[in-house]
């Protein structure tokens, strides 16, 4: 904000220099930098709105050197009486005041108030607009004022533009409405944006003769959200959705009307106003000993109330030890007791507070055990090659049929976005593999195959019965080489590579009771990916992505084989062992016996496995699988699966036969599960 140092000077005496002015308003937080010509350019924060006007800069200064600020003239007499009615339709439209002023000469501005204007930035353009924007910079309240022979019924209302969707302003430009902008109508159509910009067809112009001048309050959320989605910032705009001085817009008003009876002629109207619902400024208690313990200092109570009251404070109530104050309303930033001990802090003088070493008692960091599995999980995943992404928790809705998920899947449950930043990113994730899918190919766009990935974050579930949605951890990774690239290579299948890696994972967590069964992932290669399952608990998948997801996501050109892997942090936490339990070498030795069973090729190797893991035997001390095959001597729609089964007694040397009839029975329990037959 520009703000010419003589013109302040009308406002409040100053006796100081405007360099010692601009280092008086950076010390209390406006940073101001003098420029030529003694203008002030000050960096007014969004919070500050009460600071976007030459009054409320000159307020500042008056609690800073204690002097009272001098409001400038206004005189209004000899109104005469109107029917002009004013009709507030909605709540975004708080109070809305305004007066006709009939027979003015509309014209060149005087060389003093076009200077004023051009010194802060602004262009003159006849005098009635070019009062309206002086005011708004001397009182900081935003006016319009309207062609009152243009408007339709002799009158005014406010409402939202509901069906009207396109709109011209004052500068000639159709702008496309959305059906909550607030618009100012007359009794036929809309004729301004409000807050924003008036309308072409009600501007007022040389041949203008009668007036309607408005001053309004307009809730900033409203204006705010107008002017973003029309891409449409003014001087008004920029006070409005910071929020303007709901009591003061009457004085912007009726300083208004008198400079326009002074510069323009005309006659004024009695002040039309529709006020639904009166502002109440909160009630704020300040106690003093909190001001003392906040800011380390012990502040007089009187120079306390001298600076909120120069600040126009209202001192409601007052006791020893408590003061009840009233904010002004153009102070909308202050609605508790810390923002008023900001404010005697930055008039006081941050440089007059002593600094002191805080007295605290330092503890050792306590890591959650969530923590330590984080950083154990993401150890794991670097020292096998892996880079980690860190991705928005954003998803793009159409990636959902991308990746084929079923119309009843969980991952379906998804939270909406209100104010998405583009369509691509219109919901929360519910899965993190569609992210890493992303990524993967915006690599293979840019000519990198090589690409190991990994992302541990959050997802989100919507729950209709609850207000916030389900939030869990999980862990993907992604895995992609073409071959070539390096000077030696393996050949290890995709598949066993992200089994391996999820393996060091459960080797760190120290997981049991770990199967895995045929996938029933949409987007994953049916024969050559695995669900995870911990005690009949599914807590992920592993594997290698479909061909046909590769065509969904315009990468059919690559023909090696995707590796994914995504897990539940959460559920692993469920059966994750901090305990270490140590147990002494075995002193008996082991008897080893082998199965070699024909079973049909269809059956999962889990389905084998499990019935012997499951086994209540003690003497089973490991179960492994060594050998799977197809073809010579097997029948058609066969396999041959090769079990090894190790014995051993904590307490005695097992015999023969004692290993003998046991493996028996094991064997036959086997075949009776699983309708196999012994491969002879």
């Amino acid at each position: 904000m520009l703000i010419h140092f003589e013109w302040l000077k009308e406002l409040i005496e100053i006796k100081e220099s405007p360099e010692e002015i601009a280092e008086i308003l950076t010390m209390v937080g406006l940073e101001t930098v003098l420029l030529k010509n003694d203008i002030l350019e000050i960096e007014v924060t969004p919070n500050r709105a009460d600071c976007l006007s030459l009054i409320g800069i000159a307020r500042e200064i008056g609690a800073i050197t204690k002097r009272k600020i001098k409001f400038p003239k206004i005189k209004i007499d000899n109104e005469f009486n109107t029917d002009f009615k004013v009709k507030i339709n909605s709540l975004l439209c708080k109070r809305y005041t305004g007066r006709v002023i009939k027979g003015v000469k509309v014209g060149e501005s005087p060389k003093w108030l076009k200077r004023r204007l051009e010194t802060s930035g602004i262009r003159s353009i006849n005098n009635v607009v070019d009062i309206t924007n002086y005011v708004l910079l001397e009182l900081g309240h935003p006016l319009h004022a309207f062609d009152l022979n243009t408007l339709k019924g002799n009158m005014i209302k406010i409402d939202i533009s509901g069906k009207i969707r396109r709109f011209k302003t004052i500068d000639g430009v159709e702008r496309e409405l959305c059906p909550d902008a607030l618009l100012i109508w007359d009794s036929e159509k809309p004729i301004a944006i409000a807050g924003i910009m008036g309308g072409i067809e009600t501007e007022v112009t040389e041949n203008t003769t009668d007036l309607f001048i408005e001053s309004a309050y307009f809730e900033p959320y409203s204006i705010r959200k107008t002017s973003s989605l029309l891409g449409l910032k003014t001087e008004a705009s920029y006070r409005f959705e910071r929020g303007t001085d709901i009591d003061g817009l009457v004085t912007a008003l009726d300083r208004a009307s008198y400079l326009i009876k002074q510069i323009c002629k005309g006659e004024l109207s009695k002040r039309i106003e529709v006020y639904p619902i009166k502002h109440i400024p909160p009630k704020i208690n300040l106690r003093y000993h909190t001001i003392k313990r906040i800011l380390g200092e012990n502040i007089d109570k009187r120079e306390v109330q001298k600076i909120l009251k120069y600040l126009g404070f209202e001192i409601n109530t007052q006791e020893s030890d408590v003061v009840t104050l009233k904010p002004p309303a153009f102070r909308i930033d202050i609605t508790q007791e810390a923002d008023l001990i900001e404010e005697v802090a930055r008039l006081y003088g941050y440089h007059k507070i002593k600094s002191k070493l805080p007295n605290a008692i330092i503890r050792p960091e306590r890591i959650s055990i969530l923590d330590k599995v984080l950083k154990r999980l993401k150890d794991i995943l670097v020292l096998s090659g892996f880079s980690e992404a860190i991705n928005y928790s954003f998803m793009n809705p159409q990636n959902l049929d991308k990746l084929r998920i079923y119309d009843n899947d969980i991952r379906r449950k998804t939270v909406s976005i209100l104010n998405p930043l583009k369509k691509e990113e219109s919901i929360l994730r519910t899965f993190l593999l569609s992210s890493l899918i992303e990524c993967l190919v915006l690599n293979i766009n840019r000519k990198v195959e090589d690409v190991k990935l990994f992302e541990i974050s959050k997802v989100f579930i919507n729950n209709k019965k609850d207000k916030l949605p389900h939030e869990k951890y999980h862990l993907a990774a992604i895995y992609f080489y073409k071959k070539g690239q390096r000077l030696w290579e393996d050949n290890i299948e995709v598949y066993y590579l992200m089994k391996g890696i999820f393996e060091k994972i459960v080797e760190s967590l120290k997981l049991k009771k770990l199967s895995y069964k045929k996938t029933s992932e949409p987007f994953a290669h049916p024969g050559r990916t695995s669900d995870i399952y911990i005690e009949d608990k599914k807590i992920g998948y592993v594997g290698v992505l479909s061909p046909e997801i590769k065509e969904s996501f315009g990468i059919i050109e690559i023909k090696e084989d995707i590796g994914i892997l995504e897990i539940e942090i959460d559920e692993l936490l469920k059966f994750s062992s901090e305990k270490i339990v140590y147990k002494p070498l075995p002193r008996f030795p082991y008897v080893q016996r082998d199965i070699s069973l024909i079973v049909e090729k269809s059956m999962m190797i889990n389905d084998i496995l499990e019935p012997l893991y499951n086994y209540p035997s003690e003497l089973i001390e490991d179960i492994k699988l060594f050998d799977v095959f197809e073809g010579k001597n097997i029948p058609k729609g066969m396999k041959s699966v090769g079990i090894s089964i190790i014995y051993r007694s904590k307490d005695r040397t097992l015999t023969e036969n004692e290993v003998n009839k046991l493996h028996e029975e094991i064997v036959k329990y086997l075949l009776k599960k699983t309708g196999g037959k012994l491969r002879i």
